[in-house]
């Protein structure tokens, strides 16, 4: 049987919102917040913390240690990397990938996504519900095959590939198959992920209305509609701006590196 290991990147050193992995949300921190919802995505197998060499980020060892959850430190820039240290010391045939910045993940939103990777069966090395985006941003869901992650480490020398892992199997159609799940309607203007100030009470206030129990993607869009100002709270602010950032900063092609 397939082995399937959700991959948990995760840094303190964010330049948008320092130390905004660890911040408070209803009395955790937000890490603890994904892992919980990582743990309870269908079908998943296992989970690994993959942080950076750097001291700053000893305190993330320390809140692995704590939550029992295994964990590899690698470069703080080279993402793929630590993907590739993770998988080779805690071996997988399917990697999901998870970020922290992601505390109202939908673990069957997310199983929804490895179910579809399993029902191709071979016929997809990457399947997501990004390519189009029409789920809440914050709700990114990434599976693919260690053939191709390993492929990706040989082979990825742009540093955005190396920075966010899998653009260069997405980027790439006509070498690696590619598969989408969509929602029935387009949500993807909706900004659930956690990347600055506004965001996290945005966050916040949402785990404050619905802390009591367990919620996903259904309880948040019923609350936003009794509530609509909470949709105001962090709106106006562009999708996968850290990914724009790392493009702009590649070199132009055919330039010597």
């Amino acid at each position: 049987m397939a082995r399937s290991l959700a991959v948990i990147q995760a840094r303190l050193g964010s330049t948008r919102l320092p130390q905004k992995t660890l911040a408070d949300i209803a009395g955790q921190p937000m890490l603890a917040r994904v892992v919980d919802r990582a743990r309870a995505i269908p079908g998943l197998d296992g989970i690994v913390l993959a942080t950076t060499d750097q001291p700053g980020d000893d305190r993330l060892v320390e809140f692995a240690r704590r939550a029992d959850l295994p964990w590899v430190r690698g470069s703080e820039s080279d993402v793929l990397d630590r993907f590739y240290l993770a998988i080779r010391e805690h071996p997988a045939d399917i990697i999901v990938r998870v970020t922290p910045d992601c505390p109202l993940l939908d673990p069957a939103v997310s199983g929804r996504v490895l179910a579809e990777y399993h029902r191709l069966a071979g016929r997809a090395d990457y399947v997501s519900n990004i390519h189009p985006p029409t789920y809440p941003d914050g709700l990114d869901t990434e599976v693919f095959s260690r053939e191709a992650l390993e492929r990706a480490w040989r082979e990825a020398r742009l540093p955005s590939d190396r920075e966010h892992v899998t653009p260069f199997l997405w980027r790439q159609p006509e070498r690696f198959r590619l598969a989408n799940v969509p929602h029935s309607c387009d949500l993807s203007s909706l900004r659930w992920t956690v990347d600055t100030a506004a965001d996290l009470e945005f966050v916040r206030a949402v785990y404050a209305h619905l802390r009591s129990r367990p919620f996903g993607m259904a309880e948040v869009l019923a609350l936003l509609r009794t509530r609509p100002a909470l949709g105001t709270m962090n709106a106006g602010q562009a999708r996968n701006e850290g990914f724009a950032k790392s493009l702009a900063g590649d070199p132009a092609l055919g330039a010597t590196p």
